[in-house]
Parts: C-alpha cells; sequence; structure tokens
C-alpha cells in the first residue's frame, strides 16, 4: 500500500533532513531537489525511498555533509574532482557544471569524478545541459552486485548511463537508464510488496535463474542487461564495464568489486584502489557541430518521425526516451508522489530522529 504526498510536502521534509545532518543551505537545497527528482518523473527506486539510506552512511561517516569538492586536475576540456565524500547529489551537479562551463568554452567538457557517493538519476544531472543548447552526458558506478556474463561473483554495479538531447519545439530525448536488466531500486520495490522479480533480473549463489527478489540477501547477484549469452548480456556487460572504467579508472575512484556499497551496515571492501565512488560526465555545445537551430530542427524531425513510427498490435504508440518521465511529471505534480507505507514508516523514523515532522 501507498499513500499519495505532494511534492511540496516532501520537498521541505527532505530539505530540513539535510540541513539537519550539517548541509549548507545551498548543498541541501541541491541535493534534495536532486533526490526528488527521480519521484517527480516516476523513477521511485532513486527519490525518497533512499534518504534513510543516505542518513545510514552519514551516521557511518562515510558521508561528508560539509565537503570542500575541488578541481583537482583539470585540461582546457577536461578535469578531474576530488567530492571529498561528499553527498552525490551535490558533488554531481558541481562537476557537471564544470563539464558544461569548459564547454562554453572549448566546445565540449569532460569531467571524471572521484571520492563521490550515490548520485541519485543520472538523467537528472544530462539535462542539466538542455538549457546551454548542449547535449549531456551523466553516468556513475556502485556497489558491486552484478556478475560479469559467465560469472558467479559481484564484480559491477548497475553503472547507469543517461544522454539528454536538446530539441525545438518537441521535447528533449532524454535516454537514462541502467545497464543491468533491472536496477536495484527496483528489486527494492519488489521486496517492499513481497513481489517475485521477473525471470532474467537475478541469479542464485550458484548462478542459476531466480525470481527470488530477495536473493542478494541470500549471496544472488543481478544480471547484465540481456540477462544471459543468448539475449546479449555481455552487451550489458561491456556497457556496465565502460561506465565503471570511465568513472573510476579515469578518476582514481574504487572500481569492480571494490565500488563502496550503498548499504552502511555491509563491510568496505578490503585493499580499495581508489577513493570513493567515481561519475563521468560531458557536455557538448550544439554549436561545436552544427548550429544550434538547424540543428534543434532535425533533431525535431527525427523525434516526430520516430513518434509517428506505426505501432505493434496492442500498442497505441511508439514513444521517445524521456516520454513516460515527462507524462509522470505532470501527473505527479499535480496529484502528488505516491510514497510506499514502509518508506512512509521510514521517513518517520528519521523525522523523529531529528525532531522534524512529515
Amino acid at each position: 500500500m501507498s499513500q499519495k504526498i505532494s511534492y511540496q510536502q516532501l520537498y521541505t521534509f527532505t530539505n530540513a533532513v539535510f540541513s539537519a545532518i550539517g548541509c549548507s543551505e545551498k548543498d541541501a537545497t541541491t541535493a534534495t531537489t536532486v533526490l526528488l527528482s527521480a519521484d517527480i518523473r516516476g523513477i521511485d527506486s532513486h527519490g525518497i525511498a533512499r534518504l534513510t539510506g543516505y542518513i545510514r552512511l552519514w551516521e557511518a561517516k562515510r558521508i561528508n555533509a560539509t565537503p570542500d569538492i575541488k578541481i583537482t586536475y583539470e585540461t582546457p576540456s577536461t578535469a578531474v574532482v576530488d567530492g571529498d565524500a561528499g553527498l552525490g547529489l551535490v558533488v554531481a551537479p558541481y562537476a557537471m557544471q564544470v563539464a558544461i562551463d569548459k564547454a562554453a568554452i572549448a566546445g565540449t567538457g569532460w569531467v571524471s569524478v572521484r571520492n563521490s557517493n550515490h548520485f541519485g538519476i543520472a538523467g537528472y544531472h544530462a539535462m542539466m545541459a538542455l538549457k546551454h543548447d548542449m547535449t549531456g552526458i551523466a553516468m556513475t558506478n556502485a556497489s558491486a552486485l552484478v556478475a560479469p556474463t559467465f560469472s558467479t561473483e559481484r564484480m559491477l554495479g548497475t553503472n547507469p548511463i543517461a544522454v539528454a538531447i536538446p530539441a525545438n519545439e518537441q521535447p528533449p530525448f532524454v535516454a537514462d537508464f541502467a545497464t543491468t536488466t533491472a536496477s536495484n531500486g527496483k528489486l527494492e520495490i519488489l521486496q517492499r510488496k513481497n513481489e517475485a522479480s521477473p525471470l532474467g533480473w537475478v541469479q542464485d549463489k550458484e548462478g542459476n535463474n531466480s525470481t527470488d527478489a530477495h536473493a542478494l540477501k541470500t549471496g544472488g547477484i543481478m544480471l547484465p542487461l540481456g540477462s544471459d549469452r543468448e539475449h546479449g548480456s555481455h552487451k550489458g556487460y561491456a556497457l556496465g564495464s565502460i561506465v565503471d572504467i570511465f568513472s573510476a579508472i579515469f578518476s582514481g575512484a574504487s572500481y569492480g568489486p571494490w565500488a563502496p556499497p550503498f548499504p552502511a551496515y555491509v563491510p568496505m571492501p578490503e585493499n580499495m584502489p581508489g577513493k570513493g565512488l567515481g561519475h563521468f560526465f560531458g557536455a557538448m555545445r550544439i554549436d561545436a557541430f552544427r548550429p544550434a537551430d538547424e540543428f534543434k530542427q532535425h533533431m525535431d524531425n527525427w523525434i516526430t518521425r520516430f513518434r509517428n513510427a506505426t505501432p505493434a498490435p496492442g500498442h497505441e504508440k511508439v514513444l521517445i526516451p524521456g516520454d513516460p518521465e515527462r507524462e509522470m511529471e505532470l501527473i505527479r505534480m499535480t496529484e502528488g508522489i505516491p510514497v510506499n507505507d514502509s518508506v512512509c514508516d521510514e521517513l518517520d523514523a528519521i523525522g523523529k530522529k531529528f525532531g522534524i515532522k512529515l
């Protein structure tokens, strides 16, 4: 069961919680906006349901509420940013802005980040570039929960990729997806509902297919996009590997099985080769390739043609990446955000801890 809570109520509460752990007013506002952007876009796995996880990381002294985020190395079009163990919700927008600023001068900007934490939905950061007539790219490595094809070891995270491309009259193209068959957050949603996982999302610790949404708790492992070799899991494995390398090896973050786990109760890996989680951001000025107006007119044409493609039987229309999230945002900003009862209980507990009422 769930109950609907208005965006403003959740915003006020979440902002107060981030302030209570010591975030500055600016950082609390940024973190709240990024976190709740997931809920209003219908990505419930990465929104308010994650707030408890961030607080636990802070209590475990794995999140620094007052980080000194800084550039440690740069060229005219690239940079490495050290997040000082700050909230990824704050570190990531800082780094994406660096990429945008560099693109404004050099045409493109590329930033790799180390010493950060979970950064919410990748799409938020990629979309920061849109208002500058730029294409935005965002990716991050994550807790090692995923088996490479043919493996029974947890070696990669769900490692999402997001790309946002501006258009003119049409809404922007926004692709935001995990490189696994499903995100870990979707498994957590099934766990709260006590429902089974679809086949192809997880395998048990011996490497057998499983529909147990709780499989990770008993040694199970998530599967790359494609789920098995016959359905292209080697491609999902490759995509997740690219994200890991760009995010962590470029920056000096920990990678592969050494990526810091999101649950605070999970011990940190031994012999970690880098600092914290890693992210990677890119911004590309449209007019670095062709006049922006001309490009956006052709994006309109591209989007319109794909949207008008003949739908298969049983389907009303063909969607463009970003369509479902835009539609959900309109609904939820008006009707409220559905919050699972178990998440509401967690929020109540957080509220009591800090003397904040939802």
